[in-house]
C-alpha cells in the first residue's frame, strides 16, 4: 500500500508529512479532504523528496492526532488510521472519506474554519464554496434554484421548442416545469437559474459577461491574437457557435489512402465537441468569476472552465467514469437534446477518441478554481523512448522494482551511468525513488503510477 502511494505525487487527494509535530495543519488537511473529495494523509514521509523518515513514537502520535480531530472538528469526523512498517520505519496513514459537510474548526466556526482542498493545498472556503457544500448536502444544484428577480416570461420557450423539435420532442409551458426550467417559490412560479442559462431572453441584462470567450493566438503564446469571439447566446446555441469558431481556426489535412482522398482534422471533432460540452455543463455559474475560455495555439487547444471538479469527485475517479453533476438542470436538458449520451463518460471519451485518432491523450488539470482540458494536434508525435528505457519498463512491469545494481546489470553500464539514468527518469516523473535518504544503499525505484497501470 505504501509503495502505491509513494508512486503518486501530492494532489487534491494525497498529502505527505514528515512528522506529526504540527497538529493544526494535520487537522486542516483532514477537514479539507472531508469537504472536497476525500483523501489520504501519509505521515513519516518527506513531502518533497519522498524519503521514508518514519515516526519514532507512532502510538503516541496516533493518539494525539485522533484526540485533536475529535476535539476540534465539527461535526464529528472519524478518519481511518493505519500503522504501516517499511524497512523498520513506522508510518501513519490517515484515510479520510468525502462526507456531506461542511466540516470546520470548532474554535473558528463555520465562517472561518471550513477548509477545502485546491490542488495540493488547503484553503479557507469562501461563502460561495460553503454554499455549494450545503447545496450538495441538500441534494440541490445551483441551476435548480429559482431566480426571484425574473419571471417565466423571461424564458424563450419558442427557441426551446425549436431545439427540442430537432430531436422529435417538444418544450411547452406544461413540461417546462418537469424539466425544471421553472420552479415554485412561495406558491409563485419563477424561472430557475438553469432555465435562464439555457433559454433566457434578456441575455445582456441577466448576464453581464459572455459565457464563452474564444481566441485564436498566433504561435504558441498569448502575445498576439489572430481571431476572437465572445458568445452570450443561450447555452445550447452557444455550443454550436463555439464549435463553428474552432472549425474556422483549425486546419484539415488531406491524406490519400487506397486511391481515395480523406480530410483529417487537426483535432478530432468528437473530442473537441466533448471538451466544449463538458466545459459548458460543468462550469460553476454560481459566482460568474470568469467565462469559459477556449484558447487555440499552433501546438495545442486549451478549454478552461470556472469551477474545479464537483465536490466529492477526484480526477482519478472522473476518468474512471464516475459522475457527479454540478448542474442538474443543464445535464437533463442536454440529455434530452442528445447533446450528451452517458453520465460521466466525457473525460474518458475524449481520451479514447484522441488515442484512436493517432494523437496524444488530452491533458486534464485542476487549476485552483478552474478545470482545463488541453488537446493536442494529431500531427504532434510523442518523443520516442530510448532502447534502455524500454528494457527498464519491461523489467519493472515484471519485477515491480529495481535497484542501481540491478540496473547496472540490465544495461551493462557503470554504476554511475545507471544511477544518473534512474535519477533523470525520476525528474521526468517516470520513476519514483523509495529510500530513507539520498545515500541509502538499499534504495529502489518503481514506476510512476501513471505508467504502472
Amino acid at each position: 500500500m505504501l509503495e502505491e502511494l509513494l508512486a503518486k505525487t501530492e494532489s487534491k487527494t494525497l498529502e505527505f508529512k514528515e512528522n506529526a509535530h504540527n497538529l493544526s495543519k494535520i487537522v486542516q488537511t483532514v477537514i479539507a479532504f472531508a469537504n472536497t473529495a476525500g483523501g489520504t494523509l501519509v505521515i513519516g514521509i518527506q513531502d518533497k523528496t519522498k524519503n521514508v523518515i518514519g515516526i519514532e513514537n507512532i502510538l503516541q502520535d496516533e493518539e494525539r492526532i485522533a484526540n485533536a480531530i475529535a476535539d476540534s472538528v465539527v461535526p464529528t469526523l472519524l478518519p481511518n488510521i493505519q500503522f504501516v512498517s517499511w524497512r523498520e520505519k513506522d508510518i501513519l496513514i490517515l484515510t479520510v472519506p468525502h462526507n456531506l459537510g461542511p466540516f470546520y474548526l470548532k474554535d473558528k466556526g463555520e465562517n472561518g474554519g471550513v477548509y477545502v482542498r485546491l490542488g495540493s493545498t488547503n484553503r479557507i472556503a469562501d461563502a460561495a464554496m460553503i454554499a455549494e457544500i450545503k447545496r450538495l448536502k441538500e441534494h440541490i444544484s445551483f441551476d435548480q434554484l429559482p431566480d426571484l428577480k425574473a419571471s417565466p416570461d423571461d424564458l424563450d420557450l419558442h427557441l426551446a421548442n425549436q431545439l427540442f423539435s430537432l430531436v422529435g420532442k417538444s418544450c411547452t409551458k406544461s413540461n417546462a416545469r418537469s424539466l425544471e426550467l421553472v420552479a415554485d417559490y412561495h406558491e409563485h412560479p419563477y424561472p430557475t437559474r438553469g432555465g435562464l442559462l439555457l433559454f433566457g431572453k434578456r441575455r445582456d441584462e441577466l448576464f453581464a459577461d459572455p459565457f464563452i470567450r474564444l481566441i485564436r493566438f498566433e504561435g504558441t503564446t498569448k502575445s498576439s491574437a489572430i481571431d476572437h469571439l465572445d458568445i452570450k447566446s443561450p447555452l445550447p446555441v452557444a455550443i454550436d457557435e463555439a464549435l463553428a469558431f474552432i472549425r474556422r481556426n483549425t486546419s484539415m489535412k488531406a491524406v490519400i489512402q487506397y486511391m481515395r482522398r480523406e480530410d483529417v482534422p487537426q483535432y478530432p471533432h468528437e473530442a473537441v465537441r466533448e471538451a466544449v460540452i463538458n466545459a459548458v455543463l460543468h462550469s460553476d455559474y454560481s459566482t460568474m468569476r470568469s467565462c469559459i475560455q477556449v484558447a487555440i495555439f499552433d501546438d495545442r487547444m486549451e478549454i478552461t472552465n470556472p469551477g474545479p471538479l464537483p465536490l466529492g469527485l477526484s480526477l482519478e475517479t472522473a476518468l474512471s467514469g464516475v459522475s457527479q453533476l454540478r448542474n442538474r438542470v443543464l445535464g437533463r436538458v442536454f440529455r434530452e437534446l442528445h447533446l450528451i449520451e452517458q453520465w460521466g463518460s466525457g473525460l474518458a471519451r475524449m481520451r479514447d477518441i484522441c488515442l484512436a485518432s493517432g494523437g496524444s491523450p488530452p491533458k486534464f488539470e485542476e487549476l485552483d478554481l478552474f478545470f482545463r482540458v488541453t488537446l493536442y494536434p494529431i500531427t504532434i508525435q510523442t518523443k520516442p523512448k530510448q532502447p534502455w528505457q524500454e528494457s527498464l519498463i519491461s523489467y519493472l512491469r515484471q519485477h515491480q522494482r529495481i535497484s542501481v545494481l540491478e540496473a547496472t546489470k540490465l544495461w551493462s553500464v557503470s554504476d554511475r551511468t545507471a544511477s544518473t539514468r534512474l535519477k533523470s527518469l525520476c525528474k521526468e516523473e517516470l520513476l519514483v525513488e523509495l529510500s530513507k535518504g539520498p545515500f541509502d544503499p538499499l534504495k529502489v525505484f518503481i514506476l510512476h503510477r501513471n505508467l504502472s497501470q
